[in-house]
């Protein structure tokens, strides 16, 4: 009866310490998309970061400088973070080594497997993970022209759907938008951790910037359209890059990744590279914010 009753008490903490997520995150989502609302009226950016984001594209003012800089090289095109980076960026944002899923428990829930696993929620998950670390050395292959074709398109914050599309992994076709309803606060992953023992990797989740970050991340992604890109202010240069190289959507993604397994983390890109003018024109002016990867390829080398 003691253990049943504590067990009780734990679920009721745990789900009123979710309610209570969920209600912050709601009243600061509402602020954001006013402080957008404002920033559209006016014609200009409520306020634009020292990474050249502008608010809420540059995510806690905390952590800006923890996401990847514009690359400055050819050479740091699409490169990944390495394993060192990746744990120094995991220490700044409020995680460990420690807090990451076992082996075992990373394999169960990637597959399906576990007290309630899915094979349909592993098979988004593993989507995202690819989407997401499509660096050099880790090309994603879609249908081009009736063949099959890789990409590795990371750091421009874009990826080619198995279809041949080339499209923002914000796109509301993408796995990687799709997800969101598996993590939400109450949502397949937290439900998951629960059952499977590792309720103290959802805790490091929820504590670490991964939660201020998401709630930037989802007013940055309610404001972008079909296309999801991001327009970067900085020197006087415009640049437009895909929403999950703008600094909250990467931390997000970044802490959830880590969580899930760091050495996956450690590959996902440690720079973001203007999208030619050329590409990012058409997605925009695409009503699905997809292009034919094949049309436009020859300008993402």
């Amino acid at each position: 009866m003691h253990s049943t009753s504590s067990a009780r008490r734990g679920h009721r903490r745990t789900s009123a310490t979710r309610r209570r997520i969920i209600s912050v995150l709601a009243l600061v989502v509402a602020g954001l998309l006013s402080l957008a609302a404002t920033q559209t009226a006016r014609g200009e950016p409520a306020n634009t970061a020292e990474t050249g984001f502008a608010i809420p594209f540059a995510g806690a003012p905390a952590f800006e400088h923890v996401a990847p800089t514009k690359m400055t090289g050819a050479d740091q095109l699409n490169q990944p973070l390495g394993q060192a980076l990746a744990d120094t960026i995991a220490a700044q944002v409020g995680l460990s080594r420690a807090d990451a899923l076992t082996e075992q428990q990373y394999r169960d829930l990637s597959t399906g497997g576990g007290i309630g696993g899915s094979p349909e929620a592993a098979d988004v998950i593993d989507a995202c993970v690819e989407i997401l670390t499509n660096t050099v050395g880790r090309p994603v292959y879609s249908q081009v022209n009736g063949q099959s074709t890789p990409s590795v398109l990371a750091s421009y914050g874009l990826y080619v759907n198995p279809g041949g599309m080339l499209e923002s992994p914000a796109n509301a076709d993408a796995p990687t938008r799709q997800v969101n309803t598996l993590i939400a606060p109450g949502g397949y992953v937290g439900t998951w951790l629960r059952n499977n023992d590792a309720i103290r990797s959802l805790v490091a989740l929820y504590r670490s910037a991964y939660t201020v970050q998401a709630v930037y991340g989802f007013a940055a992604q309610q404001m972008s359209g079909a296309a999801q890109l991001v327009t970067n202010t900085k020197g006087g240069v415009h640049s437009e890059v895909g929403m999950s190289m703008a600094p909250p959507l990467w931390i997000v993604n970044f802490a959830l990744i880590y969580v899930l397994n760091p050495s996956l983390a450690a590959m996902m890109p440690a720079y973001w590279a203007p999208i030619p003018a050329q590409v990012a024109d058409a997605i925009k002016a695409s009503p699905t914010g997809q292009v034919p990867f094949g049309e436009y390829a020859s300008y993402l080398q």
